[in-house]
């Protein structure tokens, strides 16, 4: 999982790209975001990797669920 609350963009999108780059681009990714732009932006990376993206809103930001 990756935890990007408390951070703004580009650190999110920074963090998912060396998360999937170190765990050698697995099938399933969970990410934790904050801010909106960090939810759009982390989708819009995903997603042009060939992950599907579920977003669900959450008290205290947003999980994105990802799967290829």
């Amino acid at each position: 999982m990756v935890d990007a609350r408390g951070l703004s963009c580009p650190e999110p999108v920074i963090m998912v790209k060396k998360f999937l780059k170190n765990n050698n681009r697995p099938s399933d990714v969970d990410v934790r975001v904050d801010n909106i732009a960090s939810k759009e932006n982390v989708t819009r990376y995903l997603e042009a990797m060939g992950y599907k993206v579920d977003t669900v809103k959450e008290d205290d930001g947003w999980s994105l669920k990802a799967s290829l």
